[in-house]
This record gives C-alpha cells, sequence and structure tokens, in this order.
C-alpha cells in the first residue's frame, strides 16, 4: 500500500485562478458552494494545490474529523479505509459510510467504513474494491485517495481548520468532508450516518430526526429522544444533536430508512431510497446523501461538500464567581440557531481554509528547518489532537478554553495537561493560552478551593467543573504551583508591560500568584514524597526535576512582581532562587558529574530533565549569569544520547517507557544532534508502533507498544510536541538561539 500521491503541478493559469480567489475571499463575507461555475472550480484549484509538503510518516492511525470531545473520528490507517468502520478516539465504531458506483459498469465500491456489507451479490452490480492510492495529512486536513479502475479517481478531503486568527471560526463544532472527482465516466457517490451511534454510546438507544433545506443547504438533524443533560457514558456525549449537511443542489438526494434498504437502492439506482415509512430496528437506521457526477463535469474535476457537526447547549457546567451554572458554547453569541451556525460555517469553507494553511504551511516550512520533516509530521499529526480536546465558550470578549483530560482520567482542566500541552498554544495563539488558565484563576480566586497550593483540576470529569471543594483532588503541590507559574510568566511575556500587569492582578489574583509562590519556598526545594505529572510513576521525594520546576517557579514569581511594580516581592524571589538553585544543582548532579539523578538520594539513577525547557521558555538563560547553568543543559544533551533506545529516550532509569511530550521538550534543549535522534526515533516508532488507537504519547521505548498496562489515546499533551518551534520564536526569536550558542553551535 502506497502512502504518498501526486500533487497538481499547476499552470501560470492556475496561479492566476488562485491569486484571484484569494483576493476575492478576503474581501468577501461568505462564499456560496455551487453545484457548477467558476468559484466552485477555483475553491477546487486552491483546494488541492496549497497542501503542503507531502507528508512521509505511516502512523497507526489518522484524524478525519477531529473538532472537540465529542466530535472525534479516527481512521485506522493500517488497514484500506473499507476494512473498518471509523471509530471515535476510545476505538469505538461509528456510522459513517462512503460508496462510489459507476453505473456504465454496474460496479460499487466501498471507500469508508463498511457499508458494502449489506449488500449481497446478484445480477444488478457488483461489489469490487477500489485501488486505494494512500493518504496525505496535514496540520487541519486527511486526504483518502482512491482509483476507480482506469474510470475516474476519487479523492475525500476531511477538514477540520485550526484557526488561530479566528477564535469565533475555532468555536463551530463542525468539520468538513469534500470529495473530488476526475475521470472519463459518469460516477454516483453515496455518503450516510448511522444516526444513533453519533449521539449515544448506545447504538440502540431510541433517537429522533428531523429534516430542514434552505435555498442552499439540506441538512439531518439526529439527538437522543431522551437527552441526558452532561452526561457522558464510556466518553460518549449521551446529549446533543448531530447535524449531517449538504448542498441543495436538485441532483443531490436525501434520505432515511434501514441501512440495508438504503445501500442496496444506491447499489442498483445510484440513489438512495424515499423515506421509509416502516419501523425500522433501533441502531439500523441511517441518514444517507447521493449525488451523481456526469462525464462532462469529471473530465475536469468536481466537487461536493458536506459537513458533520455535533452541537451542544448548554455544552458544560462551571463554579465560578457567579455560582455553579451552565454555560453555553461560544457560538450561540454569534449565531441564534444551531442552523445558523451551520450555515455560516458551510459557506465559509474557503475562508477557512485559507485561515488554516497559514498554520498548517508556518508548521510545516518551521519544523523542516529547525529539525526535519518526521517533525513536521509529528506536529502535523498533533495539532487537531490537541484542539479535539477543547470546547469555547464565554464571550467574544472573555473567551474560555474548556479542556478534557482525553482518555486518561477524563478529568477536567486539569493543570499538569495543559502544561506539557502550552507550547502549542504559545504557538499558535498566545491568548489562548490565557483562556485556557482563566477558569482555573476565577474558580481559585473566588474561594472555591482550600488547599494553599494550586488545584489539579476543575472536575472529576468532563463536562462537570464542580471543583473541589472538600481539597481532595490529586494531589501534585509543588507540580501545579510550578506550572501555574511558570504559564503566567510565558504568557505575560507575549503581551506589553501594561497589558501584562493588568492580566497577573485581574480580580487582584496576585494575592493567588503570591500563595503558590510561597508554597514553593517552604517545599520546592526539598520535594516531599509526592505525586509529579507522571503519577503513573508512582510517588518519589526528592525528585530533581520536580524540584527544578518549583525553582523556576519561584524566578517566575520575581518577573511576574516586577511587571506590577511589587518591588520588595520581586527581590525577595530573586533572592530565594538564586540562592536554591546552586543548592539543587549540588544535590542534583550524579557523583561522577555526568548527569542529573531521578532524586537526589538515588544515586545511578538518572531522569530526562524535561522542566529544564522551562528555563530556556522563559529566557533565564539568555542572562548574562545563566539562572540554570549551561553545563547542566550540555552534560544532559551528552547523556541522553548514551541512554536513548531504539523508539525513544526513556523517562528515566525506572522503566523503558518514554513520554513523546516531555522527549520533544528534552529535545528542544539538547544540542543539535541529539535533538533530531530523539525526533526522528518518534518518527520511525510511529512508522513501526503496534498501538492502535491516536497518537499515544506513553509508549515502550524499546518494543514500540503501549506502555504496560497504560493505554493513554488521543490526550491533548501532544501539543508538547511544538516544544522546539515554540521554542524558536520566543524572547525575539532568541530562546531557540540562546540554546544553541550554549551547545556551541550558534552566536548570539
Amino acid at each position: 500500500m502506497r502512502n504518498s500521491r501526486t500533487f497538481w503541478t499547476f499552470s501560470f493559469v492556475s496561479f492566476v485562478f488562485i491569486s484571484l480567489a484569494l483576493l476575492w475571499t478576503a474581501t468577501t463575507d461568505t462564499m456560496q458552494i455551487t453545484k457548477s461555475g467558476p468559484f466552485l472550480f477555483v475553491t477546487s484549484v486552491l483546494l488541492w494545490t496549497t497542501t503542503s509538503a507531502a507528508s512521509s510518516i505511516h502512523p497507526p492511525v489518522l484524524p478525519l474529523a477531529v473538532r472537540n470531545p465529542y466530535l472525534s473520528v479516527w481512521y485506522n490507517s493500517r488497514q484500506e479505509p473499507w476494512k473498518n468502520w471509523p471509530m471515535f478516539w476510545t476505538g469505538e465504531q461509528l456510522g459513517f459510510g462512503i460508496m462510489a458506483r459507476l453505473p456504465s459498469k454496474r460496479a460499487v465500491y466501498p471507500l469508508v467504513g463498511r457499508a458494502q456489507d449489506s449488500l449481497t451479490a446478484n445480477s444488478a452490480y457488483a461489489l469490487t474494491d477500489p485501488i486505494f492510492q494512500g493518504f496525505q495529512y496535514d496540520s487541519h486536513s486527511t486526504t483518502l485517495s482512491y482509483n476507480l479502475g482506469n474510470a475516474a479517481k476519487i479523492e475525500l478531503y476531511f477538514s477540520s481548520p485550526i484557526t488561530g486568527d479566528s477564535i469565533m471560526r475555532q468555536s463551530l463544532p463542525a468539520s468538513y468532508v469534500e470529495v473530488k472527482v476526475t475521470g472519463n465516466e459518469d460516477v454516483e457517490l453515496y455518503v450516510e450516518i448511522d444516526g444513533a451511534s453519533w449521539v449515544s454510546h448506545d447504538r440502540n438507544v431510541p433517537i429522533k430526526w428531523g429534516f430542514s433545506r434552505t435555498s442552499t443547504l439540506q441538512s439531518w438533524a439526529v439527538s437522543r429522544q431522551t437527552e441526558l443533560l452532561f452526561t457522558e457514558r464510556s466518553d460518549r456525549a449521551e446529549w446533543g444533536t448531530f447535524f449531517f449537511t449538504a448542498p441543495a443542489d436538485p441532483s443531490v438526494t436525501s434520505s432515511t430508512s434501514d441501512a440495508g434498504a438504503a445501500r442496496a437502492s444506491f447499489a442498483t439506482t445510484g440513489i438512495v431510497s424515499k423515506n421509509s415509512t416502516q419501523p425500522v430496528a433501533l441502531g439500523n437506521r441511517v441518514f444517507a446523501f447521493s449525488k451523481p457526477f456526469s462525464k462532462n463535469d469529471v473530465v475536469s474535476n468536481t466537487t461536493v461538500l458536506f459537513t458533520l457537526a455535533m452541537a451542544q447547549d448548554p455544552i458544560v457546567q462551571f463554579a465560578g464567581k457567579d455560582g455553579y451554572l451552565p454555560r453555553r458554547p461560544l457560538w450561540t453569541q454569534y449565531y441564534k440557531s444551531a442552523s445558523e451556525m451551520l450555515s455560516f460555517h458551510y459557506n465559509d469553507y474557503q475562508k477557512a481554509l485559507t485561515s488554516a494553511s497559514v498554520f498548517t504551511n508556518k508548521v510545516s516550512s518551521e519544523a523542516t528547518r529547525l529539525v526535519s520533516s518526521a517533525y513536521a509530521d509529528i506536529l502535523a499529526l498533533s495539532a487537531r489532537q490537541v484542539m479535539g480536546a477543547t470546547y469555547f465558550t464565554g464571550t467574544p470578549k472573555d473567551p474560555i478554553i474548556n479542556l478534557k483530560e482525553i482518555s486518561s482520567n477524563g478529568n477536567y482542566q486539569t493543570v499538569d495537561v495543559i502544561f506539557p500541552a502550552f507550547p502549542f498554544f504559545l504557538y499558535l495563539n498566545p491568548s489562548w493560552l490565557a483562556y485556557l488558565l482563566e477558569p482555573l484563576l476565577e474558580h481559585q480566586n473566588a474561594g472555591l478551593y482550600p488547599n494553599a497550593y494550586s488545584i489539579h483540576d476543575l472536575g472529576a470529569h468532563f463536562p462537570n467543573a464542580t471543583g473541589h471543594p472538600d481539597g481532595n483532588d490529586e494531589p501534585m503541590p509543588v507540580e501545579e504551583c510550578g506550572n501555574m507559574l511558570i504559564m503566567a510568566l510565558a504568557y505575560a511575556r507575549t503581551l506589553d508591560a501594561k497589558s501584562a500587569a493588568e492580566w497577573i492582578n485581574r480580580d487582584g489574583r496576585y494575592k493567588l500568584w503570591k500563595q503558590w509562590s510561597s508554597f514553593l519556598v517552604r517545599f520546592s526545594l526539598l520535594p516531599d514524597k509526592q505525586l509529579s505529572t507522571d503519577d503513573f510513576a508512582g510517588r518519589l521525594e526528592n525528585q530533581t526535576n520536580l524540584a527544578l520546576k518549583g525553582i523556576i517557579g519561584i524566578r517566575a514569581m520575581a518577573e511576574l512582581s516586577n511587571y506590577i511594580e511589587e518591588t520588595e516581592d520581586a527581590k525577595n524571589y530573586t533572592s530565594i532562587a538564586l540562592d536554591y538553585i546552586p543548592k539543587w544543582q549540588e544535590m542534583a548532579m550524579s557523583r561522577d558529574g555526568t548527569h542529573t539523578k531521578l532524586a537526589y538520594h538515588w544515586e545511578g539513577s538518572w531522569g530526562s530533565l524535561y522542566n529544564s525547557y522551562a528555563d530556556a521558555l522563559l529566557c533565564f538563560h539568555l542572562d548574562a549569569k545563566p539562572f540554570l547553568a549551561h553545563e547542566v543543559y550540555q552534560k544532559q544533551s551528552k547523556w541522553y544520547s548514551l541512554v536513548h533506545q531504539r523508539y525513544g529516550l526513556p523517562l528515566d532509569s525506572r522503566h523503558l517507557y518514554t513520554k513523546s511530550d516531555w522527549e520533544i521538550w528534552t529535545a528542544a534543549v539538547a544540542d543539535d544532534e541529539t535533538r533530531r535522534m530523539i525526533i526522528d526515533s518518534m518518527g520511525k516508532w510511529l512508522e513501526e508502533t503496534s498501538s492502535d488507537r491516536p497518537f499515544t504519547d506513553l509508549y515502550e521505548s524499546h518494543s514500540g507498544g503501549f506502555a504496560d498496562g497504560i493505554t493513554f489515546m488521543a490526550r491533548p499533551v501532544a501539543g508538547g510536541h511544538f516544544a522546539v518551534v515554540a521554542l524558536e520564536g520566543f524572547c525575539n526569536n532568541k530562546a531557540g538561539q540562546g540554546v544553541r550558542a550554549m551547545m556551541g553551535e550558534a552566536s548570539l
């Protein structure tokens, strides 16, 4: 099986069309996708020629429609797309099927899903496998390509645009599926969803549905008959409405009926059956569209656009300064109804792709330049996974990004999940980091958490941010205090001095930063037996890496104090941090001075010192007298090359498993050779891993499988993979250069 496809080489004429399209989309509010005409052609040319460099890594699973915790559709890419149904991130099957038909040959070709299982051989049609030409992906899209013999080529373009320049667009709970057909024969297309599997974990749950049609769009709406507000079962939302939308082109036929009847009708006639008035068994009702393409059109090319959306309103409930209240999704601030939102989303397709391509191309070019094409592919596979754990609420003036700790336990707004992910948000749009921190700050500033250290999460399970008024959340006191202070300074560094001061003390919350810093002063240099973010490894006292995080947190607090002109606090915290760091180094280094130990008292141990990344990101390494000595970076970099395994750098000496986020944090502050070794071996792991779920961040560095007994998947900590590109642009583009300088690879 090949995982590459040939991209069009476009002529000067195509370039002109692209330029006109970009100019047109920059000056027009919305774009109407129509059956034919010049603008559809421009759309197609632009879409299929501005994709970033071809992806080369063949991962086990690819994102298709990944938008938020409840719209999360993936494809097991170790097999052809029609060998299995697409899946939710948990591995649960989703009823989404696509087939094509060549009427001249009476041949039916499965493309996605297993809708063909309902078809039995007969004289009316022949069931034939297409020739799968493979896939391509980038940060916002995945393309699946097929040949139907020599008669036609079909490309399925799944896109969930990441639009760092628009919270409105990013808040829309919807994803695109464009189908492009080229060839020399008539082609007929069939697309279906199984309604029940999209709105409940239980495929046999009773559902209700409706159909709407306007002058431009037609849409199926499906929900549970009895919705269970704010309830998940096996991580699936048990409330909300799923929308399946197509153009209102007269040639696009819609139907709902028994799955077997709908599929058989298409296989024999090329169109879906009429709506069924007969009872349909629970779990067996499909909602489908069919679309013919005449050979007069497909000789050049023609496309049709569908959208998938999962809308909940309200989406979360949150305990904040105004009490425990439901919160509506951000998109409701822009649109009066779901139908209005869906219409905008559909007609905004071109603009959304144009916006997303800016980020996509930046990621691809910078990752390749700084490390390798493998790194570019790793980031392309990570971006939608990060955003797939988020949901926007709030208002246009004060947006909130709500984050679910996907797969590990479902916690709401977990601080030590946001922390490894935060390089992604700094790189995409630093304001989005503030939107993630805001609910944590509001909740604690309202006095709803009793402990002296930072809260671990806002709720035991998304979407319920009930908090922990008893203080019995998972205890990671040094971890979370250090995380909050480091992220706060990182965000403040992106603002002008006045804006930073206003943000730091918004609603008088400087007291929180000071409270957490005071805790670190007492407990960070010699942390007692406790958990770090790597809680699966268990409790350990005197953790070297954890202590470093806490000390950097104190140093960060000194800078936060400076912003709001609390000069005495700034002097105090600076003095303490400068007193602690040499003591830390003395206790942290191994007896032979070659590396840091996992714990002060544990000779013969070692660990990935990934928290040194925070020192570099905050540009303390650029000080005339560096905060963390450069020799620590240099020695660690050499040590990593000695303990590296086939698929990566183990987390520490206790186990051979590794964490992909911390690997790249570590690689970002290593020398160039070590950085490439760590990251390119991760690319090799993606090619060869036996794991069969969306990008796991915890795997065995020697064998490539899931860590024994722990199955992490689709987690937003993949944002940590952006550590290298985020570092490069920080502190007036000096942070990354500073690392190279201390490794003797560049000068400042």
